[in-house]
C-alpha cells in the first residue's frame, strides 16, 4: 500500500454518491484515530495538512507518520496539502511528496487566481500531483485562513476556470465556513425546546448551478465540520467555555455527499472531539499526569468521530474495493 493520488478515489466517489472525508492531522493521536476508524470501516482517505500544521508538527515528522499510519493499517492514503497560499509552498510540499496540494488563491481578483492557480497545476501535473483549487470565500478562521465575510461562487465563472487553470477538483463556498463558530446566533434560529442554535441551510441552488455548469467535475467542500453538540457539551461541563458554537448539519453534508461533492474537509470537529477527551480526563482524574492515559481518551473520542462521519456523513463506508 501507498501513498497515492485523489483521482481514482474522486472518480469513483462521483458514480457511486458518497464523499471521501479529508481530515487535518497534527499530530500521532489524530492520525491514529482517522486510520484506525477507516481502516475498521474500509474507508477511502485523505489527510491533510494545513500551513499551521506543518508550523507546529514539522513535515519529516508529519511524513513520517503518514508513512508509518500506511505501514500499520495497509491503506492506501492521500496526502494533501490544505490551503496552500503560494506556490512555494506547494512546490515544496510536491518536493517532500505529499500526492495531491490546495492552492487557495481565493483572497486574489478572479485573473489573478487563475493565474497562481494555473502556475501550480504546471508544476504539480509534472509529478502526477493533483491540485485543488478555490473559487467563492468562506467566512471564518483557520489557522491564517481569516476571512469575516462569504462570497458564494459564481456558477457562471466555473467553466473558464476549470478550463484555463487546469486543476482536477474545486472547493467552492455555498454557505460553509471555518472553525467553531460557523454561524453568529444573529443568523440562526434557536430549537424552542432544547435552545440550540440551528443554522441556516446550505445554498444548494448554487452547487446545483454549479453542477449544470461542470458535470462530472469533482468539487469540495471546506469548513464542513458539524460542530458535534456532545463534545461542545462536554468541553463546557468540564471547565471549557464554548458559548453558541454551531456548525453544518450533518444531513445538508450528507445530501450535498450525493451530488458532486466528492470531498469533504473536517478539522474542527477532530479538535472540540480531541479537547472533550482531554478535559473530562483531567476533570474527572486530577492526579493524571502521564499523557498517555488523557490523549488515549482524547484518541477514543476522535475514532468514534470519524466512524460516524464515515457511516451516516460521508457514505464511505466499504468503499475501497470500489479503487480496485
Amino acid at each position: 500500500m501507498a501513498l497515492i493520488t485523489t483521482k481514482e478515489m474522486f472518480k469513483k466517489a462521483l458514480v457511486n454518491d458518497y464523499a471521501v472525508g479529508a481530515f487535518n492531522v497534527n499530530n500521532m493521536e489524530i492520525i491514529q484515530g482517522i486510520v484506525d476508524a477507516a481502516s475498521i470501516e474500509n474507508a477511502p482517505l485523505i489527510l491533510q495538512v494545513s500551513a499551521g500544521a506543518r508550523k507546529y508538527a514539522k513535515p519529516a515528522y508529519l511524513l513520517k507518520l503518514v508513512e508509518a499510519a500506511i505501514e500499520d493499517t495497509g491503506l492506501d492514503i492521500a496526502l494533501h496539502l490544505d490551503h496552500g497560499e503560494d506556490f512555494d509552498i506547494c512546490k515544496k510540499c510536491i518536493d517532500d511528496g505529499f500526492t495531491s496540494v490546495m492552492i487557495d488563491g481565493s483572497k486574489h481578483p478572479f485573473e489573478e487566481n487563475i493565474a497562481l492557480t494555473k502556475k501550480v497545476v504546471e508544476y504539480a501535473h509534472q509529478f502526477d500531483v493533483t491540485v485543488e483549487a478555490e473559487l467563492g470565500v468562506l467566512a471564518g478562521v483557520e489557522d491564517d485562513v481569516v476571512a469575516e465575510v462569504s462570497h458564494y461562487t459564481k456558477p457562471e465563472e466555473v467553466v473558464d476556470f476549470a478550463t484555463r487553470t487546469g486543476c482536477d477538483s474545486l472547493a467552492i463556498s455555498i454557505g460553509t465556513s471555518h472553525g467553531a463558530y460557523k454561524f453568529t446566533p444573529e443568523q440562526c434560529t434557536r430549537d424552542p425546546k432544547t435552545g440550540r442554535l440551528i443554522p441556516p441551510p446550505l445554498a444548494f441552488d448554487v452547487l446545483a448551478a454549479i453542477e449544470k455548469q461542470l458535470p462530472g467535475f469533482p468539487i469540495v467542500l471546506h469548513g464542513s465540520s458539524s460542530v458535534p453538540q456532545e463534545y461542545v457539551d462536554i468541553i463546557n461541563e468540564h471547565g471549557g467555555k464554548l458559548p453558541n458554537a454551531v456548525g453544518i448539519p450533518e444531513e445538508q453534508l450528507r445530501q450535498a455527499a450525493k451530488s458532486a461533492v466528492c470531498k469533504i474537509n473536517i478539522d474542527s470537529d477532530s479538535r472540540l472531539a480531541f479537547t472533550a477527551g482531554v478535559r473530562q480526563t483531567f476533570d474527572e482524574h486530577p492526579e493524571y499526569f502521564d499523557p498517555r492515559q488523557y490523549c488515549g481518551k482524547a484518541r477514543e473520542y476522535m475514532e468514534d468521530l470519524y466512524k460516524h462521519k464515515i457511516t451516516d456523513v460521508l457514505g464511505s463506508e466499504n468503499k475501497l474495493a470500489n479503487l480496485d
